[in-house]
């Protein structure tokens, strides 16, 4: 698999799938999920209801990635998955990592090439940017896939500027 780079707004990307940075309860919410449902539209909504009401009931665990349709994004999926938050004395990258890998299993399963995933955690969840990036790349880099290229993109240009000197 290819890993890229970029700099802009997820929603806007060309891909087979997009990953959400979700809240566990699926419902919608601020900063990646927030924009993903608003520009998706209600379809997304709808079967993240639905996916509660069959199996989901307490919604999302951290780590854990489900599909949705991408409503009236450019991608055929939505792929979300919930991160961690940020603890200095627990260390829960095992999980922010699980977030990169499941996605990319749940990729799999649906047949998707291009993945473009947020830098999960790194916002409301204050997870230190810089090591959200390697946590990213890592995960990536170690995941066996059909997937051919995984983007990772970056909202701002100051967090374009750290990914790159992070992947060297």
């Amino acid at each position: 698999m290819r890993i890229e780079l970029a700099q802009g707004d997820i929603t806007e990307f060309e891909v087979d799938a997009i990953v959400n940075a979700a809240n566990s309860s699926l419902l919608g919410g601020g900063g990646v999920d927030g924009a993903i449902h608003r520009k998706g539209g209600p379809d997304i909504l709808a079967e993240c209801r639905a996916l509660r009401a069959a199996h989901l009931g307490k919604g999302l665990q951290p780590g854990q990635a489900v599909a949705t349709t991408a409503g009236r994004l450019a991608a055929r999926w939505v792929i979300h998955t919930v991160g961690p938050v940020y603890s200095s004395s627990t260390d829960r990258s095992a999980t922010l990592r699980s977030c990169y890998t499941s996605s990319l299993e749940v990729a799999d399963d649906l047949g998707a090439q291009t993945v473009a995933f947020p830098l999960i955690s790194a916002g409301v969840f204050r997870w230190p940017p810089e090591d959200a990036v390697n946590q990213a790349l890592v995960a990536m880099q170690l995941t066996q896939t059909r997937v051919t290229v995984a983007t990772l993109v970056l909202f701002t240009p100051d967090l374009y500027e750290l990914a790159r000197r992070v992947a060297g």
